[in-house]
This record gives C-alpha cells, sequence and structure tokens, in this order.
C-alpha cells in the first residue's frame, strides 16, 4: 500500500508541476511544453530530488508520447497536404537533408561514434508542427500558402525522422546492421504505412459504423483509443518506433465522419498524460552537465546546424511566398526533438552531457521561432 500510495504522490506532484508551468510559460508566450520541461528539470534528481524517474511513470510517458503523435495524425488533411505536395516536398527533403548531414559531420568531428552521429543527424531532421501551428493560428496566417507547405513538410520530415529512428533503434537493439538490413526496415516501414493508412481508411468508417450501433457511453473515444494501441503494436511487431503506428491511426481515423468528434474526446487525454512525458524527459536531465563547458560548446554547435539546416528549406521554393517565414517555421524542435532525445537516452544511445546539449538546442530553437516568426511575417 505504501509503495500504491508513493506512486500516486509522484504522479499528482507531476500533473501539477506541469500545469503550473505549463501556465507560465503561456503567460510569458511560450509554448506550455517549455513550461513542462522546466518543471521536470526543477523535479528531478539533479535539483530538487522530489520526483524520481519510475517505472510506472515512464510506462504512463509511453502512452502520453502515443497520444501525441495520435492527434498529431489526426489534426493533419491528407488531401491539404498534397495540394502543396511538390513546394512542401522539396522543403521537406531539404529540411531532412541539409540537418542530417550537418549534425552527422558535426559530430563525427566532435570524435564520437557513427552511431550516435545518426541520431543527432536524425534528431536535427524534426519539426515541431504544434509550435509552428500555434504561431501561425495567433497571426491569423494558418490558410496561407507559406502554412501550408511548412505544415505539409514538417508532417514529412517527421515521418522520415520516425523511419530514420526506427532504423537507429533496431541498429542499437538488435547490434551492427547492413545496408540490407537499412533498406529491409525503410521498406518494412513505408509498407506498413502505407498499408496501414490505405486499408485503415477503407476499413475504419465501417468499424466505426459497428461502434455507433452499441449503446455503451464511451465508445467513440475508446475504440480510437484501442485502434492507436493497436497500430502502435503492430508498428513495434514490425521494429519499428509505436509513435509511427499511433501517427498512422491518427491519419486514418481523420479521414472519417467521426474525426471532429473524436478530436475533441481525446483532448482530455491528452492533457493528463502529453504532459507526463514532457516532464519525465524534463526529470531526466543532469544540470550538472550545463556547467561542463563541452556541453554548452557542443549545444551551441548543434543550435546553429539546427537553424542554418531549416533556414535552408525556404530558398528551395519557387513562386511568390515568403521564404524566409518557410525557413524560420520549420526551425523549431520542440516536442519532436524532445521525443527523440527521450528515446536516445532511453536506449543508451547519448549519453547525459549529449542529451543535456539536445535539450538545450531544442528549448533555444523552440524560444526563438514564435519570436523570429512575427518579425518575419510582419
Amino acid at each position: 500500500m505504501a509503495e500504491i500510495g508513493f506512486l500516486l504522490l509522484n504522479l499528482a506532484i507531476i500533473l501539477t508541476a506541469a500545469k503550473i508551468g505549463g501556465e507560465i510559460a503561456e503567460r510569458i508566450n511560450q509554448p506550455a511544453v517549455l513550461g513542462e520541461l522546466i518543471a521536470g528539470v526543477l523535479l528531478g534528481p539533479s535539483m530538487l530530488g522530489i520526483v524520481e524517474p519510475l517505472e510506472l511513470i515512464k510506462f504512463l510517458a509511453e502512452i502520453g508520447l502515443i497520444l501525441l503523435l495520435f492527434k498529431v495524425g489526426l489534426e493533419s488533411d491528407i488531401t491539404e497536404l498534397m495540394r502543396v505536395g511538390p513546394s512542401a516536398g522539396i522543403v521537406a527533403v531539404t529540411g531532412l537533408i541539409a540537418p542530417f548531414i550537418l549534425g552527422y559531420f558535426i559530430i563525427l568531428w566532435l570524435g564520437m561514434e557513427p552511431l550516435v552521429a545518426i541520431f543527432i543527424g536524425a534528431t536535427l531532421t524534426a519539426t515541431s508542427i504544434g509550435i509552428t501551428a500555434r504561431v501561425l493560428a495567433d497571426m491569423n496566417k494558418s490558410t496561407t500558402r507559406e502554412a501550408r507547405i511548412i505544415l505539409g513538410a514538417a508532417v514529412l520530415d517527421d515521418i522520415a525522422g520516425l523511419l530514420i529512428l526506427s532504423i537507429v533503434t533496431s541498429m542499437v537493439t538488435v547490434g551492427a546492421v547492413s545496408a540490407m538490413d537499412i533498406v529491409r526496415i525503410s521498406v518494412s516501414a513505408a509498407v506498413f504505412l502505407a498499408l496501414a493508412i490505405v486499408v485503415g481508411i477503407r476499413t475504419a468508417p465501417s468499424l466505426l459504423r459497428i461502434v455507433l450501433r452499441m449503446r455503451v457511453r464511451g465508445r467513440i473515444i475508446v475504440a480510437a483509443f484501442v485502434f492507436s494501441l493497436w497500430l502502435s503494436y503492430l508498428a513495434d511487431l514490425v521494429g519499428l518506433a509505436t509513435i509511427v503506428g499511433a501517427f498512422a491511426a491518427g491519419l486514418i481515423l481523420a479521414k472519417t465522419d467521426q474525426r471532429v468528434h473524436i478530436e475533441e474526446m481525446i483532448k482530455p487525454m491528452t492533457d493528463i498524460f502529453v504532459p507526463i512525458f514532457f516532464v519525465s524527459i524534463g526529470i531526466l536531465v543532469d544540470l550538472r552537465t550545463f556547467l561542463d563547458l563541452k556541453v554548452l560548446y557542443v549545444a551551441g554547435l548543434l543550435v546553429v546546424v539546427a537553424i542554418l539546416g531549416k533556414m535552408l528549406t525556404g530558398f528551395t521554393v519557387r513562386g511568390k511566398v515568403n521564404r524566409l517565414a518557410i525557413g524560420v517555421g520549420m526551425i523549431p524542435r520542440g516536442e519532436v526533438g524532445l521525443i527523440f532525445a527521450g528515446i536516445g537516452i532511453s536506449l543508451g544511445v547519448i549519453d547525459d552531457a549529449l542529451y543535456s546539449a539536445l535539450i538545450l538546442m531544442v528549448i533555444v530553437t523552440t524560444f526563438l521561432t514564435p519570436i523570429m516568426m512575427k518579425k518575419v511575417l510582419k
């Protein structure tokens, strides 16, 4: 009983701190995710030592991660994204290749292992859809061509980044992975996504109609959540990150008549579980590593690469568009960068020092983007 009480106390403290941190962040015009991250740092062993990274908290954080990617998929309209497909595709490819190559060679230059270099390169490819979307919405620019290109490219970058993450995860879990293994993982990921989306879009409406005939309360939201869990499990079964399946589940249900209904009902669940993930990421940060000049040096290099690699994307778009706005809109790593960093340290790919450097990079790019976006859009 004492152990259960201890777990409940930890959970209560995490959620309270997350909401207070999120509230403070929003009051100073910053994303709530930053407040949640800082709350985790303050609660963690390197600061106040109030909360420890317990196994149950890690499991609840994983549920939060699945819900986050499910929600991102649910809010992504495949049809709308395809309308700016060519431009978004060029931006996405540039936003994938430039940061990856720059990050990869910087890490090798610093004398680290190729696997670490691949992981850091993959982390730098990510773009936070949520942060840029929030800034665009606040400025009533969500319907502009620039906004559609940014969001379309961000989704494509995140899918590609998740595939790279799956490859790195397999490399760590299995050991050395050959070129054929990388091809196999890439193909299996592409086939999984294609099959899941094509089959899912055709069968999901029929399954939902069956669910709607039921009388029990909460049938739609439970069915949607279970669907995301099934696809997350299947993704894990074929050697992919669970979040790939969660994202696919969101994309599929976004094409059904119940999309708006599911979006509204999933919000209370994300409000509870997603902050647990971000606070748990903050708990893992060791503040003592920030006193190391090498960590600050690496973090500075990563910030420069993170900004430069994404700024280049805007200049690949043709036509009458605000190229600076597109480049700046692709900069924030936000929650996506934190996901990569969290998975990296849990797998043992990166050490505490490099993890702290990544967290600093995420914080700086996330803080800078709203300020820069407001300037370039004006």
